[in-house]
C-alpha cells in the first residue's frame, strides 16, 4: 500500500507543474498577442464618424494598389464630420424657425397695423405680414430645407401676387453653403382678415424677385470667343491668392509635392492622395503648394482618353479649401520662387525628399522655407499616398471637411431637386462594365433590366412619384418602362442647366480662359450622387435591387 503511494504521489505533482506551466505559457502568449495588437493597431480616420463612410471606400490601397469605384462620389459635405471646423462667422446665419416666425408677429403686432378686409383686397407685397405668411407655409411644406433668410417680397404679375426670394439650405447636406430659391405666391383673406397662400409657384417661379443681373450693354469679350455676361452666383469667390511681397514668401514655410504617378488616375485615386499631401502639410503647419491643373482619367470621358488641363475649380471648392487649410496655387508659388532666388546671396532655404520613406514625423522639425517632396521612382513606388502610409498613417488625419464639391456643380443639384419640389425618391442604378461582367457579378443584368426594376421598385415606392434615377446606363430611353408608374427623372432631362446658355457653362467658360468646359463624366455622377442624396427614399443597387456583391462574387 506504501509503496502505491510513494510511487504514484511524483506523477500527481509532475501532473499539476505541467498544468500550471501551460496555463502560464497560454497567459504569456496571449500578453505577447495583445501586445503586438496593441503597437500595430491604426485607428480609423478620425475626421469621419464611421468607417463606411469614405474610409471603406479608400482603405484598400495600402498595398499600393487602387481599386477603382466610381459609382459613388463622396466628398466632406457628404459624411458628419467628427472634428468639423465650426462656420465662419461671416457665414454663420440664425435659421428661421416657429419661433423666430412668432417674434416677428410680435413685433408686427406692436406695429398696430389696421385694415379691414376691404383693405386687403389687394396685397401689398411690402406688408410684414405677408412674409411672415410665406415664412410659415414653407416652413410646413418643406421639411426638409433649412430657411435661412429672406428678403422684402415684391409685386407679382397680378394684384393678389407676390414674388419671394429666399436663401436656404438642404438638412442633408453637411456644409454651411446658401443657396437661391425664388418663388410667386397667390394670397387669399383667412380669418380675423389675415393673409393665407392659395397658391404656391414652382422653383424659381417668382421671377420679380430674383436678384438684378447688372447686364452691361455691350458682350464680354475672352480671346476669339463673345461671351453673354453671366449671372453668376455672389457667394463664389475662387480667385487664386497670390504671394505678396518677398518678405512674406521667406516667413512662409511650405510644402511642395511634385507630380507623381498618380497624375491622370482615378479620381478617387487623386482625393487619397492628394488629401494625404494637404494632411501632411497639415501637421507640418505648412502652406500646401497644390496644381490646381487635373488630369482626368479615361473612364469619365467619352472619348475613352485620359484629358490633362482640367481645373480643379470644376470640380472641387477651392473657396472652402482657401478658408479652412493654408493653399497656395503652384505657378504662382513657383514665380515668386524663383524671382526672389535669382541673382540673390541668400537663397531660399530647400530640402529635398526624394522617397516616401521619410516620414512626416521625421520632417517636423525641419526649419527650411521649402520641403520639396519628389515622386521620381517607379510605379507604384511614386504615389503621394505612400507618404501616409505605415507609422506615418497614426499622425497624418486626411481633412476631407476641407474637400467640398464645386458650388457650380451644387447649384445644379439644387436646381434639379428644386425643380421636383425636394419632393422625390431616388434609385440608383449600376449597370455598364458591371453589368457586362458576368463572372464578377452574375444576377446584375437581370436584376437591373427594365421589367426586374418595376417590380422590385413596387415594393418600395408609392406609384406617381417623382423618381429620380442615378445611373451610369448610357441609353436614356432603357427606363421607359418605368413611366407607367413613375414620373420619371433622368439626369438628361435637366441638360439646360450646363447648356451653353446656362450660368454654369458662362461661369466656367470664363474660368476656362474662354474656352468652353465639357460637361464630363466625373461632373454627372458628382451630380447624381448629390440628387441622389436628397432624396426621401432611397433605394441602391447591392443593398435593394440584387444580391451580387458590390465588388465583385464572394466580397459581401
Amino acid at each position: 500500500m506504501k509503496e502505491s503511494e510513494l510511487s504514484t504521489e511524483p506523477i500527481g505533482q509532475n501532473l499539476i507543474k505541467l498544468i500550471s506551466n501551460l496555463c502560464f505559457s497560454v497567459f504569456v502568449f496571449s500578453v505577447l498577442i495583445f501586445t503586438v495588437i496593441a503597437i500595430t493597431y491604426q485607428p480609423p480616420d478620425p475626421w469621419l464618424e464611421s468607417a463606411p463612410a469614405l474610409t471603406k471606400l479608400f482603405t484598400q490601397t495600402e498595398n499600393a494598389t487602387f481599386k477603382n469605384d466610381d459609382s459613388i462620389l463622396k466628398t466632406g459635405e457628404d459624411v458628419v464630420l467628427v472634428a468639423s471646423p465650426e462656420v465662419p462667422p461671416a457665414l454663420a446665419v440664425n435659421p428661421i424657425t416657429e419661433t423666430v416666425i412668432k417674434k416677428s408677429e410680435e413685433k408686427i403686432l406692436n406695429l398696430n397695423l389696421k385694415s379691414d378686409c376691404e383693405d386687403l383686397k389687394f396685397v401689398n407685397c411690402s406688408d410684414p405680414r405677408v412674409l411672415v405668411t410665406v415664412e410659415r407655409f414653407n416652413l410646413k411644406t418643406f421639411k426638409f430645407i433649412v430657411f435661412l433668410e429672406y428678403q422684402t417680397p415684391v409685386n407679382g404679375s397680378k394684384l393678389d401676387e407676390c414674388d419671394v426670394a429666399w436663401r436656404f439650405r438642404n438638412k442633408k447636406e453637411k456644409s454651411w453653403r446658401k443657396y437661391r430659391d425664388f418663388r410667386r405666391f397667390k394670397f387669399g383673406i383667412g380669418e380675423n382678415c389675415t393673409y393665407n397662400v392659395v397658391h404656391a409657384g414652382g422653383w424659381h417661379s417668382g421671377i420679380n424677385a430674383r436678384r438684378p443681373r447688372n447686364r452691361p450693354n455691350t458682350t464680354r469679350s475672352s480671346g476669339n470667343l463673345r461671351l453673354a455676361p453671366p449671372v453668376g452666383d455672389e457667394e463664389i469667390n475662387d480667385t487664386i491668392p497670390t504671394l505678396g511681397s518677398e518678405m512674406n514668401f521667406r516667413k512662409g514655410k511650405y510644402l511642395y509635392y511634385a507630380r507623381g504617378g498618380d497624375y491622370c488616375k482615378g479620381m478617387n485615386h487623386y482625393l487619397w492622395s492628394f488629401l494625404c499631401g494637404l494632411g501632411e502639410a497639415m501637421y507640418l503647419n505648412r502652406t500646401f503648394v497644390m496644381d490646381l491643373s487635373v488630369c482626368l482619367s479615361a473612364t469619365y470621358n467619352p472619348s475613352n482618353r485620359d484629358e490633362e488641363g482640367k481645373d480643379f475649380r470644376f470640380y472641387f471648392d477651392f473657396e472652402h479649401l482657401k478658408e479652412v487649410a493654408s493653399v497656395l496655387e503652384e505657378s504662382e508659388f513657383l514665380r515668386g520662387w524663383k524671382k526672389w532666388n535669382r541673382g540673390r546671396k541668400r537663397k531660399v532655404p530647400v530640402k529635398k525628399v526624394t522617397t516616401y520613406k521619410v516620414t512626416p514625423m521625421q520632417l517636423k522639425k525641419d526649419k527650411s522655407t521649402i520641403i520639396w517632396r519628389q515622386f521620381d521612382a517607379p510605379e507604384p513606388e511614386n504615389y503621394w499616398y505612400r507618404v501616409c502610409e505605415g507609422q506615418a498613417a497614426k499622425y497624418i488625419q486626411r481633412p476631407w471637411h476641407a474637400l467640398w464639391k464645386s458650388k457650380r456643380l451644387m447649384n445644379i443639384v439644387t436646381e434639379i431637386s428644386g425643380q421636383m419640389d425636394w419632393d422625390f425618391d431616388a434609385v440608383h442604378v449600376v449597370r455598364g462594365e458591371k453589368a457586362q461582367n458576368k463572372e464578377l457579378w452574375p444576377h446584375l443584368d437581370a436584376d437591373t433590366s427594365p421589367d426586374a426594376l418595376l417590380t422590385k421598385l413596387k415594393e418600395m415606392i408609392q406609384p406617381w412619384r417623382n423618381l429620380y434615377i442615378a445611373t451610369n446606363e448610357p441609353f436614356y430611353n432603357y427606363f421607359d418602362k418605368l413611366r407607367s408608374q413613375y414620373k420619371v427623372h433622368l439626369l438628361d432631362d435637366y441638360m439646360e442647366l450646363w447648356s451653353n446658355k446656362s450660368e454654369w457653362y458662362n461661369e466656367t467658360t470664363l474660368l476656362n480662359d474662354g474656352k468652353p468646359v465639357e460637361f464630363d463624366g466625373y461632373m454627372r455622377v458628382a451630380v447624381d450622387t448629390e440628387v441622389l442624396y436628397r432624396a426621401k427614399t432611397r433605394v441602391e443597387t447591392f443593398y435593394n435591387l440584387t444580391k451580387d456583391c458590390k465588388d465583385g462574387i464572394n466580397t459581401c
